[in-house]
């Protein structure tokens, strides 16, 4: 049973409170990542823990049985989903997830201002949470690296989608913050759920069962921080709206990524994402996290 520490990520807010928490979460960030560099679109201390997992690194006791199956799915689906075993459709899944997550920090990546031109706190924060995703995108290669995978390509997605990544960043915040809040509740949702799934696929991997856990956790307690950060930025009618978007925003987003069907109930994804309030978060990832004062019950 849930507990009552914390509320509903939609709980409201006054903007005073958004405001504080503002303050707070910018306090937060730079202690968190350590220094921006820039040019590199990269953290002190996010390169520092890549550097130590690529200094350390592991491998598969038993290497993937046909990884061509991988590299003939992992950008396109080309064999029925349901005939791929679930390490493969596990694999492909990351690569897609991560592959949006890139393309879509690519496109806010030249619109958002740069930290000299930052003279919002606001705007800080958006710099710093694109260089975080960046660090994210590095973490999810070597994820597939440590599985034997180290011939993945990062390719755009089609001339579309593309131009859909590019311009939302330009969207006004009135319409743009809440599907943005959806999008890193989705990412939560789906690595807590991808957590679970490495318990399975790699229960006979225990030395890359544990790697892909604190690889993922990196990832995990820093989205769990721009879940709430995101959420500061939106008023009460666009907190109703983003609860409203939980649901197609997921859908559509997920039915992009066939593998998804195939190893996670979506359905449950979708409640899950409905309900979040950060009480079924462990708390060792909290301990490293941020969440809005408002949220805490």
């Amino acid at each position: 049973m849930a507990s009552s520490k914390y509320l509903s990520i939609f709980s409201p807010a006054t903007p005073q409170q958004r405001q504080e928490n503002f303050a707070d979460y910018w306090q937060f960030t730079q202690n968190h990542g350590g220094e921006l560099f820039e040019a590199e679109r990269d953290l002190a201390k996010k390169r520092a823990k890549l550097q130590a997992f690529k200094d350390n690194p592991v491998s598969l006791r038993t290497p993937l049985a046909n990884p061509d199956v991988f590299y003939r799915n992992y950008i396109e689906m080309q064999d029925d989903p349901k005939s791929l075993d679930r390490m493969t459709l596990m694999l492909t899944s990351m690569y897609k997830f991560a592959r949006h997550e890139w393309v879509g920090i690519k496109g806010a990546w030249d619109v958002v201002p740069d930290m000299a031109n930052s003279h919002s706190v606001e705007d800080k924060i958006s710099r710093v949470h694109l260089a975080e995703e960046f660090c994210h995108w590095r973490l999810f290669d070597e994820m597939l690296r440590t599985c034997g995978l180290d011939k993945v390509e990062w390719v755009p997605l089609t001339p579309f989608k593309e131009w859909v990544y590019e311009q939302f960043p330009k969207v006004p915040g009135i319409f743009m913050d809440p599907p943005a809040f959806v999008t890193e509740l989705m990412g939560v949702t789906y690595y807590f759920h991808l957590h679970r799934l490495f318990d399975d696929v790699l229960a006979d991997e225990p030395e890359v069962r544990q790697r892909l856990h604190e690889l993922l956790d990196e990832i995990t307690i820093d989205e769990i921080a721009h879940v709430g950060q995101r959420r500061n930025f939106i008023g009460p009618i666009g907190m109703k709206a983003s609860k409203w978007m939980v649901r197609p925003l997921y859908k559509l987003f997920f039915a992009d990524i066939p593998e998804v069907a195939e190893l996670f109930d979506v359905e449950q994804m979708v409640k899950d994402g409905e309900a979040f309030d950060f009480n079924e978060v462990p708390e060792y990832m909290v301990e490293q996290s941020w969440i809005p004062s408002y949220c805490k019950a």
